[in-house]
């Protein structure tokens, strides 16, 4: 017996990527394209099995991207359907582990940045780069 409700279900969620989304990947370039060099998939201090999407070691910033469905964006989330008391639990916990891991980097010193998918590029780069505190590298308005 398998987790999912049907075959289709198994092969949906087996396609979700859990890292090297395409907006992750949009940021990153945008990041580089700026000058700015970071670490992918560090470990979040306190934890063996917990990783940074974006990592900015010096600066002790830590970037996350999470998915709308699966940590409950207050704005796109949508309960499932089918097998509709699993998934609320498996966001409860995504949301309760999210903010133990924002509570393990904060007690390490680190800032604890997260970004939903529904972000645009350009709004989450800008932030990031007030965050690192780089004003040199904010574009201009109008670009």
């Amino acid at each position: 017996m398998s987790w999912a409700s049907s075959d289709g279900v198994r092969r949906s969620m087996k396609s979700n990527r859990g890292r090297d989304t395409q907006l992750e990947l949009r940021v990153r370039r945008a990041l580089h394209a700026r000058g700015l060099r970071y670490r992918l998939q560090r470990k979040v201090p306190g934890s063996t099995r917990r990783t940074i999407d974006i990592a900015f070691p010096r600066q002790r910033v830590a970037v996350f991207i999470d998915g709308c469905f699966w940590h409950g964006c207050p704005v796109h989330y949508t309960a499932a359907k089918t097998n509709a008391s699993f998934w609320a639990d498996k966001v409860t916990r995504n949301r309760a582990r999210d903010r133990e891991t924002d509570g393990l980097l904060q007690e390490a010193g680190w800032i604890s940045a997260r970004f939903w998918e529904h972000e645009t590029t350009e709004v989450i780069v800008e932030r990031i780069v007030r965050l690192l505190g780089r004003p040199e590298l904010e574009e201009a308005s109008g670009r």
